[in-house]
């Protein structure tokens, strides 16, 4: 048997027809729910931390599925992963949609989080296992990447639109039928890729925990996604309850920090390329500082609104994009010898602290104001300015 997995046969736009859908649902059901976050509890009959619940528990579960279903994928293949992650995403969808108390719908959210994540490690599997040494695989991860950035722009949009014509269950449900289509065309199509001969080497996870290197860009990391994670807890009572927008209003709003972003993403190999990996981190983390200045300003001299909240989170979103370009490399430069463990460490750690953290800073400070936002950033933006100096007092130089 060859150790070497299959080559698929089909076209670009084909392969990512296959894939896409389900990277992009695992991503969409975080954003597409926003506009109904400050209605949940009153609809549910519960609290807001049992709704905040509902993100955090999304989050974590990413994060673990990285280490617990990658695993899984080399011993029984990527395909069953896939197809049996995906089902239950659907099935969970509809039952989010038929929830009418809190129990089960925290329940139902947590297992649709599973289905994402078994889902999307099986793509992404898939996709080391069959373009890892081909030039589409550049190409893939690079359209992968360009389409995620529009989902946190687009889906509060579609949420608030499916909310206010259909109401709130349409959003599971359309979640749930757009999983159902795409399991549908993977089922005759999607083979296995999984290298028939490989042999599973027992990694160990201490070298990587014991580097500094691995542990400053890791934690930059998690500024930068928790940053956003804080924000889009909070940014719906803040912009809906506090300054009164519509859903659609605030769905607009949101996405303005998104497309700042997906701008700031097009000119990202041209910073890394000038400043290095630690450059790149240490102004990313700059702006985050600058952004939680903004933000404590407007919230101390002003009132909830466009320029007081949205506008400083666009100087963080450039910061977000200055740090995650180069995170991931400047984190696993050191291990390619066990590549897999060390990425799914490094997931798997951003999500806990973004999880944890974002959900504590949400639920300690008051979730409608921007003080969670500001703790959490220049919290752990200090952190990691200070654990990036004393890398560069112990020689490292700035591309590492």
């Amino acid at each position: 048997m060859s150790p070497k997995p299959p080559i698929w046969a089909y076209s670009l736009p084909t392969a990512l027809l296959l894939m896409a859908p389900f990277d992009i649902l695992a991503s969409l059901a975080m954003d597409i729910y926003l506009p109904i976050v400050p209605a949940m509890p009153g609809i549910l009959g519960t609290s807001q931390a049992t709704v905040q619940l509902t993100l955090s528990l999304y989050m974590v579960m990413l994060g673990l599925g990285q280490i617990i279903f990658g695993p899984i994928s080399d011993r029984i293949g990527r395909r069953p992963v896939l197809i049996g992650g995906a089902i239950l995403f659907a099935a969970t969808s509809f039952g989010l949609a038929a929830s009418s108390t809190a129990i089960p719908f925290v329940a139902f959210r947590f297992l649709q989080a599973v289905g994402a994540s078994a889902a999307m490690v099986a793509t992404f599997a898939t996709v080391r296992d069959v373009y890892a040494d081909r030039p589409e695989g550049a190409i893939i991860y690079s359209l992968f990447g360009s389409m995620l950035a529009f989902v946190p722009a687009l889906g509060p949009i579609a949420g608030a639109l499916l909310a206010d014509g259909y109401g709130w269950p349409s959003i599971f449900v359309m979640l749930g039928a757009l999983a159902v289509l795409a399991v549908l065309n993977a089922l005759s199509r999607w083979h296995e890729t999984r290298p028939t001969a490989a042999v599973m080497a027992r990694r160990s996870f201490l070298p990587v925990l014991r580097s500094l290197a691995f542990w400053t860009y890791t934690l930059g990391f998690s500024a930068a996604t928790g940053t956003f994670f804080v924000f889009f807890s909070t940014a719906p009572r803040v912009l809906i309850d506090s300054a009164g927008y519509s859903e659609l209003e605030f769905s607009f709003a949101f996405a303005t920090a998104a497309v700042v972003m997906i701008v700031m993403t097009r000119f990202a190999k041209r910073f890394v390329v000038r400043w290095g990996n630690s450059g790149c981190l240490s102004r990313g983390m700059a702006m985050l500082l600058l952004g939680v200045v903004l933000l404590s300003i407007g919230q101390v001299f002003g009132t909830p609104s466009l320029w007081t909240f949205i506008a400083p989170m666009w100087v963080m979103a450039v910061g977000i994009v200055f740090t995650v370009s180069v995170t991931a490399n400047g984190a696993l430069e050191k291990f390619g010898d066990i590549a897999g463990s060390a990425v799914a460490l490094h997931f798997c750690v951003q999500s806990l602290i973004v999880s944890v953290g974002g959900t504590l800073a949400v639920i300690w400070l008051q979730g409608d104001t921007a003080w969670p936002l500001v703790a959490f950033s220049s919290i752990i933006a200090i952190v990691v300015l200070i654990a990036l100096g004393w890398l560069r007092s112990r020689g490292y130089t700035r591309n590492s």
